[in-house]
């Protein structure tokens, strides 16, 4: 991904960085790219040891750094009200927002020969989609539609949906969600023809910064066939009219 040409850090040492200026450019440079919802790349960026702590682990060690937060901003946690919480959002951020960033999630998809020899798209709309921001970690909720044109193997329909939920259920940016869904489906099925729509309201826009709860986001992934002009319009034709 190239950085902004403003933001580069100050040229004139050997290291590549002049001193302050420079570290507070880098960090401006890494909140803007936040700040404008841009993500990194198709993969999710993870470490290389982001299995190793069990769930249970994950959980006790997010139950004690939360407890911490709410400390530093001043609440309470002896009050009933809270005392609870930083438990209740550490199981939460495991087991459930964020579970899709654990592999032994991933739906596994049996495929079935096509014995019907339907040959046509397979078009399912309006599959719910919540997810949470990677930049602000708050929602993004949306619908996806979704097509595939078989290539001599069909799929349960309900697989698609609980492949949309896996990669949702992490912190995400709406681009890389509507290509990883949309390279899963291809690897699955065996084939290029797979086409995506993702329509969503980001909640780092609805409730913080602008503030607008207007707007929505969409993004869009057409492989093979579905980029031809005829194909891709008669999926947006059965996406749009009602």
């Amino acid at each position: 991904m190239k950085l902004r040409e403003t933001m580069s850090p100050t040229k004139g040492n050997n290291n590549g960085l002049n001193g302050i200026s420079d570290l507070e450019n880098i960090a401006e440079q890494i909140d803007w790219l936040g700040q404008e919802h841009i993500g990194s790349s198709v993969q999710t960026p993870l470490r290389k040891d982001a299995f190793k702590l069990s769930a249970d682990e994950k959980i006790d060690q997010i139950e004690s750094k939360f407890a911490d937060i709410l400390t530093i901003l001043g609440m309470d946690l002896s009050d009933d009200s809270l005392k609870g919480t930083p438990r209740r959002v550490a199981k939460m951020y495991v087991n459930e927002i964020f579970n899709g960033l654990r592999p032994e999630e991933k739906p596994e998809a049996k495929l079935f020969k096509n014995t019907f020899n339907y040959n046509e798209m397979l078009v399912e709309k309006g599959i719910k989609v919540h997810s949470y921001c990677e930049h602000h970690l708050v929602p993004i909720i949306g619908v996806a539609h979704v097509a595939y044109i078989s290539s001599g193997y069909v799929i349960g329909l309900s697989k698609i949906n609980r492949i949309v939920r896996y990669f949702s259920k992490r912190p995400q940016v709406q681009e890389r969600l509507t290509q990883q869904i949309a390279l899963e489906l291809q690897e699955v099925l065996k084939t290029e023809n797979v086409a995506i729509l993702l329509d969503a309201e980001h909640f780092c826009v609805k409730t913080r910064g602008i503030e607008d709860d207007g707007s929505s986001t969409v993004t869009s992934y057409f492989g093979g066939k579905f980029k031809e002009s005829e194909v891709k319009n008669e999926f947006l034709k059965h996406v749009y009219n009602k």
